[in-house]
């Protein structure tokens, strides 16, 4: 597992979006916990490997559980926690992960 952000912060400040198990139970509507959200589920995933777009779903379903692994895919995708093959077959962590400063911007304003 990749280890972005200390998994104890994440967790303190998702506590309101997570049961019991640590599993996501609403995607965040403000930015800040939506992207800290991204970063909590990207840590679940590990640098080095190739996962197919079931393989990537199967885990993203493993850590939460409002069923849509599609968005919080391409949410990872789109924040660049995930590069991936043009057709979708081969998704992958990002060697140079992001920052949470990355993302001030989207909530300085």
């Amino acid at each position: 597992m990749v280890c972005m952000m200390e998994t104890d912060y994440l967790l303190g400040e998702l506590k309101n979006f997570l049961d019991r198990q640590g599993r996501l139970v609403k995607y965040p509507s403000k930015m800040r916990p939506k992207i800290l959200s991204l970063f909590y589920l990207a840590s679940k995933f590990r640098q080095d490997i190739f996962y197919t777009e079931k393989e990537v779903n199967t885990l993203l379903n493993e850590w939460h559980v409002f069923g849509d692994p599609c968005m919080l895919r391409r949410d990872l995708y789109d924040r660049s926690f995930f590069d991936r093959e043009k057709n979708g077959s081969k998704y992958w962590l990002e060697k140079k992960q992001p920052v949470l400063e990355d993302f001030a911007f989207l909530w300085s304003e």
